[in-house]
């Protein structure tokens, strides 16, 4: 669990998923829902432009991405009712902010920290979107392979760090024999 910003950040359960977006204002809701449904991190939603968003696809630019290669994914039903419910810009960021260039990730980081204290939540960041993402998707039978071109991992191995579950498994492994 995530503690003080050490540790891995906590996967949601279905219900504890619905309550935090039901909790999380606009835009952050918005952002929190783009790195669920793409298993992206954080920086590379916010730094979304409008124009990355197109014919049913997101286009992650690659100088915005830690592997710094191009990612292209096509927008989930859920989420394109989550991008049909607000108005979003129609040029520029998709999340601008107040002094220009794009919101501030410290300001996505503390609607998540006021969110999950006012639900209850603990260990919970904006990683955790990421991480549920990724357990969720390795729990319904997507091969690693194709969960490491979606999140855009350099391995699969790191993709593994991710999995729930997953952290030990290799020790246990061994006593299978």
């Amino acid at each position: 669990m995530k503690v003080n910003r050490n540790g891995q950040a906590e996967v949601l359960a279905a219900d504890q998923l619905d309550e935090l977006f039901a909790t999380l204002p606009h835009p952050h809701r918005l952002i929190a829902a783009i790195c669920y449904y793409t298993s992206c991190r954080v920086s590379e939603a916010i730094s979304l432009q409008v124009d990355d968003l197109s014919n049913g696809r997101i286009i992650f630019r690659r100088a915005n991405t830690k592997q710094k290669r191009t990612k292209e994914i096509s927008i989930p039903s859920k989420l394109q009712a989550e991008l049909d419910l607000v108005n979003l810009p129609q040029t520029g960021y998709l999340f601008p902010g107040k002094y220009g260039g794009h919101i501030a990730r410290q300001s996505v980081d503390h609607a998540i920290r006021k969110a999950t204290d006012y639900i209850g939540l603990q260990g919970v960041s904006s990683h955790s979107f990421r991480r549920t993402a990724i357990t969720k998707m390795y729990r319904a039978g997507v091969d690693l392979k194709t969960i490491q071109q979606r999140s855009g991992h350099a391995s699969i191995a790191n993709v593994g760090i991710y999995i729930q579950g997953l952290d030990g498994a290799a020790d246990t492994a061994g006593e299978l024999l």
